[in-house]
């Protein structure tokens, strides 16, 4: 039954290149004579038996509290509780309860969702604060250059007035020759 079963899911291209190629060695010569597949079984068909048969089928829904294998209620996400209750209500594996399956998938994804949440503000953090010694060291940079500039102004302003004032009295000294001797009047 496995072997047919198998066999009826090739696809045609490969079918007929298994016959083009004389797959009768192969094993491959019943290729064509495949059985068609067998119709899908209803869930209620699989009432009172075990969870694990009635889930062979992904469109069905176990309910422990009854044995029944009921259809999965597809209009609505999850199962009403006239149905069946979340905690005895199994759906693809037995072991697992649909809450908790609920629940398990809720916290991974708030997982996936806050991990990706903290990376954004990490990135949001770490770009902001690449950039800013560019612009701290830009803004320490013009400082620097406008104190320097004003000390040179007060220091030029300085020298002008001390200028003045020997100048006043009498005391500045010729530029051309500032070693001159200093004579007395």
């Amino acid at each position: 039954m496995e072997a047919l079963r198998s066999r009826a899911l090739w696809p045609l291209w490969l079918r007929g290149l298994a016959l083009a190629c004389g797959g009768a060695g192969m094993g491959l010569a019943d290729l064509t004579a495949t059985a068609p597949p067998a119709p899908a079984r209803a869930c209620s068909e699989f009432s009172q038996r075990s969870c694990e048969e009635c889930l062979k089928n992904v469109s069905c829904l176990w309910c422990y509290t009854n044995n029944t294998c009921i259809d999965y209620p597809v209009r609505s996400i999850l199962p009403p509780s006239s149905l069946c209750s979340l905690s005895n209500a199994r759906w693809g594996v037995c072991w697992m309860n649909f809450e908790a399956l609920i629940i398990a998938i809720a916290v991974v994804v708030g997982l996936i969702l806050l991990s990706i949440a903290v990376c954004c503000c990490y990135c949001c953090y770490c770009r902001r604060h690449s950039r800013r010694p560019d612009e701290e060291e830009e803004q320490l940079a013009r400082k620097r250059e406008e104190r320097r500039l004003q000390s040179l102004q007060r220091k030029h302003e300085r020298k002008l007035k001390h200028d003045e004032i020997r100048k006043k009295y009498g005391l500045l000294q010729d530029s051309d020759n500032p070693y001159s001797r200093f004579e007395n009047e």
